[in-house]
């Protein structure tokens, strides 16, 4: 594979696994949240991610040769700082939305990092839109959620 896709299925992958990592995170977050709001929040969001990647993933494999599947070493950290934030807070919910809130911030700038390469294909380029646009109405109706727990 050239370098220009290398980087680009770098980049994809990355995506992937950030989003596996997340899954991994929600469901965590939903297991120790106390606001069954928030909870569920948490559970669909886990849900969410776990659908995004196989829709990307289907159409990364369509488009490209193999693609990784293991979880990210930084979303590992990711997932032990919302473990240590629940037992530091204990299982603080405000601390969790507010991790939560991050990674999703983080999340939009890859997306959009993504979507700023000429080379991405139409089909992948579609998907990862969808995606972001879903990412960032999230984020805006999350803000709403901190003040149900204050």
């Amino acid at each position: 594979m050239e370098t220009k896709n290398r980087t680009l299925v770098n980049q994809l992958e990355e995506i992937l696994e950030k989003n596996r990592d997340a899954q991994k995170g929600y469901a965590k977050a939903a297991e120790n949240a106390k606001n069954q709001n928030l909870k569920a929040y948490f559970e669909n969001k886990s849900g969410e991610r776990s659908t995004f990647n196989q829709t990307l993933n289907k159409e990364l494999v369509a488009s490209y040769d193999e693609i990784e599947t293991e979880g990210s070493f930084t979303g590992s950290l990711h997932r032990g700082w919302m473990d240590i934030k629940a037992f530091f807070s204990a299982d603080n919910d405000e601390s969790m939305l507010e991790e939560a809130i991050r990674g999703d911030k983080a999340a939009v700038e890859e997306y959009e990092d993504v979507l700023d390469d000429k080379d991405l294909p139409a089909n992948v380029a579609s998907i990862i839109r969808e995606q972001l646009i879903k990412i960032r109405t999230d984020l805006n109706k999350v803000k709403s959620m901190e003040d149900l727990v204050d």
